[in-house]
């Protein structure tokens, strides 16, 4: 008879979106895409009229491309995506974007959670999330994280971070809490069988959020007393 498996010692993982939740960056990334449609299509497009929020960047691109009629030759696409990111680089210094409200101090709360974890589910690329996180020296707060390369859309993306976590940490997905701005945030989560905190700074405005109908609506995350509580009734549950 074999012997029972050890309960894990996590209680609950938090999957962090990247923009509108944690941080905004003043348009550098559609400045850095826009460079590289220019350099690598010859196509000068400040891309103001494509979508970004709450959308993979790979999905980003695709609509770039079929806007324009292009699809990428030989060696375009590492040649368009190193072109983005040698752009943000270049362009997303210490006066350009800021941490949104809240954020380093709720951070620093959860993290101070022994049987917390804390991840990235974001459509950004692993580079380009990278960048912003570095950029505000907190990268270092999240222990994984599930990318934009990684998945065909938002949805499959929060599948295989809950995933993730589940192979990992022993969680299962109901006490996994997806924290984003956008509706998309709010749909991958019941997707993925997790729990969603939606956000409104970013895109969407409390009333659109309030629609898709998240287990918690916040305006901002400085409110972090009734977000913390309302997170260890979950971290608590069976």
């Amino acid at each position: 008879m074999s012997p029972p498996k050890a309960r894990s010692p996590y209680r609950l993982a938090l999957l962090f979106d990247v923009d509108g939740t944690l941080l905004l960056t003043d348009g550098a990334a559609r400045e850095a895409f826009s460079h590289a449609v220019a350099r690598v299509l010859s196509v000068e497009d400040d891309l103001t009229d494509v979508p970004f929020a709450g959308r993979t960047e790979p999905l980003i691109v695709a609509d770039i491309l079929a806007k324009h009629g292009r699809s990428f030759g030989d060696g375009e696409e590492p040649m368009f995506w190193n072109a983005v990111f040698d752009r943000m680089r270049a362009i997303f210094g210490p006066d350009r974007g800021h941490l949104l409200p809240g954020v380093p101090e709720l951070l620093e709360a959860t993290e101070r959670e022994p049987a917390w974890v804390q991840g990235l589910l974001t459509g950004n690329m692993t580079e380009m999330a990278r960048i912003k996180l570095a950029r505000f020296s907190i990268a270092e707060r999240f222990r994984f994280g599930a990318f934009g390369e990684e998945a065909p859309d938002r949805n499959a993306l929060a599948r295989l971070a809950v995933g993730r976590v589940g192979e990992r940490y022993g969680i299962p997905p109901h006490r996994c809490i997806v924290i984003g701005d956008t509706v998309h945030d709010v749909e991958c989560a019941r997707a993925a069988a997790a729990r969603a905190v939606a956000v409104a700074t970013g895109s969407s405005t409390l009333e659109t959020l309030e629609r898709t109908g998240p287990d918690l609506l916040l305006r901002d995350l400085t409110l972090r007393a009734p977000l913390l509580a309302w997170m260890r009734s979950v971290a608590a549950e069976d």
